[in-house]
Protein backbone atom coordinates (compact mmCIF):
# COMPACT_ATOMS: atom_id res chain seq x y z
CA UNK A 1 0.00 0.00 0.00
CA UNK A 2 2.92 2.39 0.65
CA UNK A 3 3.90 2.34 -3.04
CA UNK A 4 0.29 3.06 -4.08
CA UNK A 5 0.00 5.88 -1.53
CA UNK A 6 3.26 7.47 -2.69
CA UNK A 7 2.29 7.09 -6.36
CA UNK A 8 -1.02 8.99 -5.99
CA UNK A 9 -0.16 11.30 -3.09
CA UNK A 10 -0.55 14.57 -5.07
CA UNK A 11 -4.25 13.86 -5.67
CA UNK A 12 -4.90 14.83 -2.05
CA UNK A 13 -4.45 18.47 -3.13
CA UNK A 14 -7.73 19.88 -4.58
CA UNK A 15 -5.92 22.36 -6.83
CA UNK A 16 -3.91 19.57 -8.40
CA UNK A 17 -7.10 17.58 -8.98
CA UNK A 18 -8.59 20.54 -10.88
CA UNK A 19 -5.38 20.88 -12.87
CA UNK A 20 -5.36 17.17 -13.68
CA UNK A 21 -8.94 17.06 -14.98
CA UNK A 22 -8.32 20.11 -17.19
CA UNK A 23 -5.19 18.39 -18.47
CA UNK A 24 -7.21 15.30 -19.41
CA UNK A 25 -9.59 17.34 -21.57
CA UNK A 26 -6.77 19.20 -23.28
CA UNK A 27 -4.64 16.14 -24.02
CA UNK A 28 -7.64 14.17 -25.30
CA UNK A 29 -8.22 16.89 -27.89
CA UNK A 30 -4.52 17.10 -28.78
CA UNK A 31 -4.23 13.36 -29.38
CA UNK A 32 -7.41 13.13 -31.42
CA UNK A 33 -6.13 16.03 -33.50
CA UNK A 34 -2.77 14.30 -34.01
CA UNK A 35 -4.46 11.30 -35.63
CA UNK A 36 -7.00 13.33 -37.62
CA UNK A 37 -4.46 15.79 -39.01
CA UNK A 38 -1.86 13.15 -39.95
CA UNK A 39 -4.43 10.86 -41.57
CA UNK A 40 -6.13 13.74 -43.39
CA UNK A 41 -2.76 14.90 -44.72
CA UNK A 42 -2.05 11.40 -46.02
CA UNK A 43 -5.54 11.05 -47.53
CA UNK A 44 -5.12 14.37 -49.34
CA UNK A 45 -1.63 13.70 -50.73
CA UNK A 46 -0.55 10.04 -50.27
CA UNK A 47 2.90 11.52 -49.58
CA UNK A 48 5.05 10.48 -46.56
CA UNK A 49 6.95 13.76 -46.86
CA UNK A 50 3.73 15.80 -46.74
CA UNK A 51 2.65 13.92 -43.60
CA UNK A 52 6.05 14.63 -42.08
CA UNK A 53 5.78 18.35 -42.88
CA UNK A 54 2.28 18.61 -41.40
CA UNK A 55 3.33 16.59 -38.36
CA UNK A 56 6.28 18.88 -37.66
CA UNK A 57 4.83 22.22 -38.81
CA UNK A 58 4.33 23.29 -35.20
CA UNK A 59 8.03 22.79 -34.49
CA UNK A 60 9.67 26.01 -35.83
CA UNK A 61 7.55 28.40 -33.71
CA UNK A 62 8.09 26.21 -30.64
CA UNK A 63 11.83 26.27 -31.25
CA UNK A 64 11.88 30.05 -31.71
CA UNK A 65 9.34 31.14 -29.10
CA UNK A 66 9.37 28.65 -26.20
CA UNK A 67 12.14 30.35 -24.23
CA UNK A 68 10.25 33.63 -24.67
CA UNK A 69 7.06 31.92 -23.50
CA UNK A 70 8.92 30.49 -20.51
CA UNK A 71 10.20 33.94 -19.58
CA UNK A 72 6.64 35.31 -19.77
CA UNK A 73 5.41 32.55 -17.43
CA UNK A 74 8.15 33.42 -14.91
CA UNK A 75 6.76 36.96 -14.75
CA UNK A 76 2.98 36.84 -15.24
CA UNK A 77 -0.06 34.86 -14.13
CA UNK A 78 0.38 31.32 -15.48
CA UNK A 79 -3.34 30.62 -15.33
CA UNK A 80 -4.17 33.48 -17.72
CA UNK A 81 -1.43 32.38 -20.12
CA UNK A 82 -2.87 28.84 -20.14
CA UNK A 83 -6.40 30.09 -20.75
CA UNK A 84 -5.40 32.36 -23.63
CA UNK A 85 -3.50 29.49 -25.25
CA UNK A 86 -6.45 27.12 -24.92
CA UNK A 87 -8.85 29.73 -26.33
CA UNK A 88 -6.57 29.98 -29.36
CA UNK A 89 -6.72 26.19 -29.75
CA UNK A 90 -10.53 26.30 -29.78
CA UNK A 91 -10.58 28.97 -32.49
CA UNK A 92 -7.97 27.20 -34.63
CA UNK A 93 -9.69 23.79 -34.50
CA UNK A 94 -13.02 25.46 -35.34
CA UNK A 95 -11.55 27.03 -38.48
CA UNK A 96 -10.20 23.66 -39.67
CA UNK A 97 -13.56 22.00 -38.96
CA UNK A 98 -15.41 24.62 -41.00
CA UNK A 99 -12.98 24.24 -43.92
CA UNK A 100 -13.57 20.47 -43.89
CA UNK A 101 -17.35 20.79 -43.95
CA UNK A 102 -17.15 23.41 -46.72
CA UNK A 103 -14.93 20.95 -48.65
CA UNK A 104 -12.19 23.54 -49.16
CA UNK A 105 -9.56 21.98 -46.91
CA UNK A 106 -6.11 21.45 -48.47
CA UNK A 107 -2.72 20.34 -47.25
CA UNK A 108 -1.85 24.03 -46.86
CA UNK A 109 -4.68 24.52 -44.35
CA UNK A 110 -3.19 21.74 -42.25
CA UNK A 111 0.35 23.13 -42.46
CA UNK A 112 -0.79 26.63 -41.43
CA UNK A 113 -2.89 25.18 -38.59
CA UNK A 114 0.10 23.18 -37.37
CA UNK A 115 2.35 26.26 -37.41
CA UNK A 116 -0.17 28.42 -35.52
CA UNK A 117 -0.70 25.69 -32.96
CA UNK A 118 3.05 25.70 -32.40
CA UNK A 119 2.92 29.43 -31.61
CA UNK A 120 0.25 28.85 -28.95
CA UNK A 121 2.05 25.78 -27.61
CA UNK A 122 5.24 27.81 -27.08
CA UNK A 123 3.43 29.86 -24.42
CA UNK A 124 0.95 27.33 -23.07
CA UNK A 125 3.30 24.44 -22.28
CA UNK A 126 5.93 26.29 -20.19
CA UNK A 127 3.16 27.96 -18.19
CA UNK A 128 1.25 24.71 -17.64
CA UNK A 129 4.28 22.66 -16.60
CA UNK A 130 5.87 25.31 -14.38
CA UNK A 131 2.50 25.88 -12.68
CA UNK A 132 2.58 22.44 -11.03
CA UNK A 133 5.18 23.31 -8.34
CA UNK A 134 2.96 26.28 -7.41
CA UNK A 135 0.03 23.94 -6.73
CA UNK A 136 1.63 21.28 -4.51
CA UNK A 137 4.14 21.02 -1.69
CA UNK A 138 7.80 20.97 -2.73
CA UNK A 139 8.22 17.33 -1.67
CA UNK A 140 5.41 16.37 -4.07
CA UNK A 141 6.80 18.16 -7.14
CA UNK A 142 8.26 15.06 -8.82
CA UNK A 143 5.20 13.00 -7.97
CA UNK A 144 2.77 15.65 -9.27
CA UNK A 145 4.64 16.11 -12.55
CA UNK A 146 4.92 12.36 -13.04
CA UNK A 147 1.17 12.02 -12.40
CA UNK A 148 0.45 14.78 -14.90
CA UNK A 149 2.56 12.71 -17.31
CA UNK A 150 0.29 9.75 -16.56
CA UNK A 151 -2.72 11.91 -17.40
CA UNK A 152 -1.16 12.84 -20.73
CA UNK A 153 -0.36 9.17 -21.29
CA UNK A 154 -3.93 8.14 -20.48
CA UNK A 155 -5.23 10.46 -23.17
CA UNK A 156 -2.49 9.29 -25.54
CA UNK A 157 -3.94 5.83 -24.93
CA UNK A 158 -7.62 6.75 -25.35
CA UNK A 159 -7.54 9.77 -27.66
CA UNK A 160 -5.93 8.28 -30.80
CA UNK A 161 -8.10 5.17 -30.68
CA UNK A 162 -11.28 7.24 -30.37
CA UNK A 163 -10.02 9.69 -32.98
CA UNK A 164 -9.10 6.93 -35.43
CA UNK A 165 -12.44 5.16 -34.87
CA UNK A 166 -14.46 8.34 -35.42
CA UNK A 167 -12.37 9.23 -38.46
CA UNK A 168 -12.93 5.81 -40.04
CA UNK A 169 -16.65 5.89 -39.24
CA UNK A 170 -17.64 9.53 -39.84
CA UNK A 171 -14.66 11.27 -41.45
CA UNK A 172 -12.43 14.14 -40.27
CA UNK A 173 -15.18 16.75 -39.87
CA UNK A 174 -16.83 15.08 -36.89
CA UNK A 175 -13.46 14.41 -35.29
CA UNK A 176 -12.65 18.11 -35.40
CA UNK A 177 -16.01 18.94 -33.79
CA UNK A 178 -15.06 16.69 -30.85
CA UNK A 179 -11.64 18.35 -30.73
CA UNK A 180 -13.26 21.79 -30.43
CA UNK A 181 -15.57 20.65 -27.63
CA UNK A 182 -12.76 19.05 -25.63
CA UNK A 183 -10.59 22.17 -25.89
CA UNK A 184 -13.60 24.20 -24.71
CA UNK A 185 -14.14 21.93 -21.69
CA UNK A 186 -10.47 22.32 -20.74
CA UNK A 187 -10.80 26.09 -21.05
CA UNK A 188 -13.86 26.21 -18.80
CA UNK A 189 -12.58 23.77 -16.20
CA UNK A 190 -9.18 25.46 -15.80
CA UNK A 191 -10.97 28.65 -14.84
CA UNK A 192 -11.25 27.04 -11.38
CA UNK A 193 -7.46 27.07 -10.92
CA UNK A 194 -5.97 29.66 -8.53
CA UNK A 195 -4.28 32.76 -9.91
CA UNK A 196 -0.49 32.83 -9.77
CA UNK A 197 0.33 36.53 -9.63
CA UNK A 198 3.95 37.34 -8.84
CA UNK A 199 4.47 39.40 -5.70
CA UNK A 200 7.72 40.71 -7.21
CA UNK A 201 7.83 41.49 -10.91
CA UNK A 202 11.15 41.27 -12.75
CA UNK A 203 11.49 44.61 -14.58
CA UNK A 204 14.64 43.71 -16.50
CA UNK A 205 14.46 43.64 -20.33
CA UNK A 206 13.05 40.41 -21.78
CA UNK A 207 16.24 39.60 -23.69
CA UNK A 208 18.30 39.92 -20.52
CA UNK A 209 15.93 37.59 -18.64
CA UNK A 210 16.23 35.02 -21.41
CA UNK A 211 20.04 35.27 -21.37
CA UNK A 212 20.01 34.79 -17.60
CA UNK A 213 17.90 31.66 -18.09
CA UNK A 214 20.40 30.15 -20.52
CA UNK A 215 23.30 31.08 -18.26
CA UNK A 216 21.58 29.43 -15.29
CA UNK A 217 20.96 26.22 -17.26
CA UNK A 218 24.52 26.03 -18.63
CA UNK A 219 25.88 26.50 -15.11
CA UNK A 220 23.97 23.46 -13.82
CA UNK A 221 25.26 20.17 -15.27
CA UNK A 222 22.18 18.18 -14.17
CA UNK A 223 19.79 20.55 -15.95
CA UNK A 224 22.02 20.59 -19.02
CA UNK A 225 22.13 16.78 -19.26
CA UNK A 226 18.39 16.43 -18.68
CA UNK A 227 17.64 18.91 -21.45
CA UNK A 228 20.08 17.25 -23.86
CA UNK A 229 18.45 13.87 -23.18
CA UNK A 230 14.98 15.34 -23.80
CA UNK A 231 16.02 16.99 -27.05
CA UNK A 232 17.90 14.04 -28.57
CA UNK A 233 15.20 11.51 -27.71
CA UNK A 234 12.47 13.75 -29.12
CA UNK A 235 14.34 14.10 -32.42
CA UNK A 236 14.81 10.33 -32.69
CA UNK A 237 11.52 8.94 -31.33
CA UNK A 238 8.74 11.40 -32.25
CA UNK A 239 9.02 10.89 -36.05
CA UNK A 240 7.62 7.38 -35.60
CA UNK A 241 4.35 8.93 -34.38
CA UNK A 242 4.13 11.39 -37.28
CA UNK A 243 4.87 8.67 -39.84
CA UNK A 244 2.53 6.07 -38.34
CA UNK A 245 0.08 6.35 -41.30
CA UNK A 246 2.99 5.53 -43.63
CA UNK A 247 4.10 2.56 -41.49
CA UNK A 248 0.60 1.10 -41.33
CA UNK A 249 -0.01 1.58 -45.06
CA UNK A 250 3.35 0.26 -46.32
CA UNK A 251 3.58 -2.77 -44.03
CA UNK A 252 -0.04 -3.77 -43.47
CA UNK A 253 -2.21 -1.79 -45.96
CA UNK A 254 -4.24 -0.39 -43.04
CA UNK A 255 -5.59 3.10 -42.43
CA UNK A 256 -6.79 5.43 -39.67
CA UNK A 257 -8.14 2.68 -37.41
CA UNK A 258 -4.76 0.94 -37.24
CA UNK A 259 -2.96 4.27 -36.77
CA UNK A 260 -5.22 5.13 -33.84
CA UNK A 261 -4.73 1.68 -32.34
CA UNK A 262 -0.93 1.90 -32.48
CA UNK A 263 -0.87 5.38 -30.96
CA UNK A 264 -3.25 4.20 -28.25
CA UNK A 265 -0.93 1.31 -27.41
CA UNK A 266 1.91 3.81 -27.09
CA UNK A 267 -0.33 5.74 -24.71
CA UNK A 268 -1.03 2.62 -22.64
CA UNK A 269 2.69 1.95 -22.25
CA UNK A 270 3.29 5.59 -21.36
CA UNK A 271 0.49 5.50 -18.77
CA UNK A 272 1.94 2.44 -17.02
CA UNK A 273 5.46 3.82 -17.25
CA UNK A 274 4.42 7.19 -15.78
CA UNK A 275 2.70 5.54 -12.81
CA UNK A 276 5.79 3.44 -12.13
CA UNK A 277 8.05 6.49 -12.35
CA UNK A 278 5.73 8.49 -10.04
CA UNK A 279 6.41 6.05 -7.20
CA UNK A 280 10.19 5.71 -7.66
CA UNK A 281 12.38 6.74 -4.77
CA UNK A 282 15.35 9.05 -5.10
CA UNK A 283 18.45 7.23 -6.33
CA UNK A 284 16.59 5.10 -8.89
CA UNK A 285 15.08 7.81 -11.07
CA UNK A 286 18.19 8.68 -13.08
CA UNK A 287 18.92 5.06 -13.96
CA UNK A 288 15.25 4.64 -14.91
CA UNK A 289 15.49 7.67 -17.22
CA UNK A 290 18.54 6.30 -19.06
CA UNK A 291 16.90 2.86 -19.15
CA UNK A 292 13.87 4.38 -20.88
CA UNK A 293 16.13 5.52 -23.73
CA UNK A 294 17.37 1.95 -24.16
CA UNK A 295 13.79 0.63 -24.22
CA UNK A 296 12.80 3.14 -26.94
CA UNK A 297 15.84 2.35 -29.07
CA UNK A 298 15.25 -1.41 -28.98
CA UNK A 299 11.51 -0.97 -29.69
CA UNK A 300 12.18 1.15 -32.79
CA UNK A 301 14.87 -1.30 -33.95
CA UNK A 302 12.55 -4.32 -33.73
CA UNK A 303 9.74 -2.35 -35.42
CA UNK A 304 12.06 -1.49 -38.31
CA UNK A 305 12.76 -5.15 -39.14
CA UNK A 306 9.37 -6.70 -38.33
CA UNK A 307 6.50 -7.35 -40.72
CA UNK A 308 4.13 -8.82 -38.12
CA UNK A 309 1.30 -6.58 -36.89
CA UNK A 310 1.30 -8.16 -33.40
CA UNK A 311 5.05 -7.65 -32.92
CA UNK A 312 4.81 -4.00 -33.97
CA UNK A 313 1.88 -3.52 -31.56
CA UNK A 314 3.94 -4.98 -28.69
CA UNK A 315 6.85 -2.69 -29.58
CA UNK A 316 4.52 0.32 -29.45
CA UNK A 317 3.76 -0.58 -25.83
CA UNK A 318 7.48 -0.42 -25.03
CA UNK A 319 7.75 2.81 -27.01
CA UNK A 320 5.19 4.20 -24.58
CA UNK A 321 7.28 3.18 -21.58
CA UNK A 322 10.24 4.96 -23.15
CA UNK A 323 8.05 8.01 -23.79
CA UNK A 324 7.12 8.10 -20.10
CA UNK A 325 10.77 8.57 -19.24
CA UNK A 326 11.10 11.53 -21.60
CA UNK A 327 7.72 13.13 -20.89
CA UNK A 328 7.12 12.69 -17.18
CA UNK A 329 10.28 11.59 -15.38
CA UNK A 330 12.66 13.87 -17.26
CA UNK A 331 10.44 16.93 -16.79
CA UNK A 332 9.79 16.08 -13.15
CA UNK A 333 13.51 15.97 -12.43
CA UNK A 334 13.95 19.29 -14.25
CA UNK A 335 11.33 21.03 -12.13
CA UNK A 336 12.72 19.53 -8.92
CA UNK A 337 16.24 20.70 -9.75
CA UNK A 338 15.32 24.18 -11.06
CA UNK A 339 15.12 27.26 -8.84
CA UNK A 340 11.51 28.58 -8.63
CA UNK A 341 12.47 31.88 -10.27
CA UNK A 342 13.79 30.02 -13.33
CA UNK A 343 11.22 27.24 -13.72
CA UNK A 344 9.37 28.91 -16.58
CA UNK A 345 12.54 29.51 -18.57
CA UNK A 346 13.85 26.01 -17.88
CA UNK A 347 10.54 24.60 -19.07
CA UNK A 348 10.68 26.94 -22.05
CA UNK A 349 13.99 25.37 -23.09
CA UNK A 350 12.51 21.91 -22.44
CA UNK A 351 9.54 22.77 -24.66
CA UNK A 352 11.98 23.83 -27.40
CA UNK A 353 12.85 20.16 -27.84
CA UNK A 354 9.53 19.71 -29.68
CA UNK A 355 10.73 22.40 -32.06
CA UNK A 356 13.66 20.17 -32.98
CA UNK A 357 11.33 17.47 -34.36
CA UNK A 358 11.96 18.43 -38.01
CA UNK A 359 15.63 17.52 -37.50
CA UNK A 360 14.37 13.95 -37.14
CA UNK A 361 11.01 13.90 -38.91
CA UNK A 362 11.98 15.47 -42.25
CA UNK A 363 15.16 13.37 -42.82
CA UNK A 364 13.42 10.18 -41.67
CA UNK A 365 10.40 10.96 -43.87
CA UNK A 366 12.77 11.55 -46.81
CA UNK A 367 14.53 8.24 -46.09
CA UNK A 368 11.15 6.53 -45.92
CA UNK A 369 10.15 8.00 -49.27
CA UNK A 370 13.42 6.87 -50.89
CA UNK A 371 14.19 3.53 -49.22
CA UNK A 372 11.09 2.54 -47.25
CA UNK A 373 9.90 3.13 -43.72
CA UNK A 374 11.83 0.15 -42.30
CA UNK A 375 15.22 1.52 -43.36
CA UNK A 376 14.35 4.97 -42.01
CA UNK A 377 13.37 3.61 -38.59
CA UNK A 378 16.46 1.37 -38.43
CA UNK A 379 18.67 4.44 -38.88
CA UNK A 380 16.94 6.38 -36.09
CA UNK A 381 17.11 3.42 -33.69
CA UNK A 382 20.86 2.98 -34.28
CA UNK A 383 21.57 6.62 -33.44
CA UNK A 384 19.36 6.44 -30.32
CA UNK A 385 21.12 3.33 -29.01
CA UNK A 386 24.54 4.97 -29.46
CA UNK A 387 23.30 8.05 -27.58
CA UNK A 388 22.00 5.85 -24.74
CA UNK A 389 25.47 4.35 -24.33
CA UNK A 390 26.99 7.86 -24.23
CA UNK A 391 24.54 8.88 -21.47
CA UNK A 392 25.31 5.81 -19.39
CA UNK A 393 29.07 6.44 -19.60
CA UNK A 394 29.26 10.22 -19.22
CA UNK A 395 26.08 11.41 -17.42
CA UNK A 396 27.27 10.29 -14.00
CA UNK A 397 25.29 12.86 -11.98
CA UNK A 398 22.08 11.83 -13.73
CA UNK A 399 22.58 8.22 -12.61
CA UNK A 400 22.51 9.34 -8.96
CA UNK A 401 19.17 11.21 -9.09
Amino acid sequence: MSFINSTFSSFKDPNFRIYFIGLLFMMASVNMQFVARSQLAYDLTKSPLAVGIVGSGFAPPILLLSIFGGSISDQFDKKKIIQLGQLGMVILASIVAVSIFLEVVTIYHLIVASVLQGVMWAFLVPARQSLIPDLVEKKLTVNAIALSGSGMALMTFLGPGVGGFLYSLFGPGLVYIFICLLFLFALLFNQLLPDTHKTKINSEPRVKQIKEGFKYILGNSILSWLLIIAMITTVLTMPLRSLMPVLMDELFSRGAGAVGLMLSIIGLGSLIGSLIFAGLRKGLRGIALIGSLLVSGIAILITSVSNLFLIVAIMMFFMGIGDAGRRSLNNALLMEEADPDYRGRVNGVYTMNFGLMPLGTIPIAALAAAYGIGTALFASSAVLLVFTLICFIFAKRIRTL
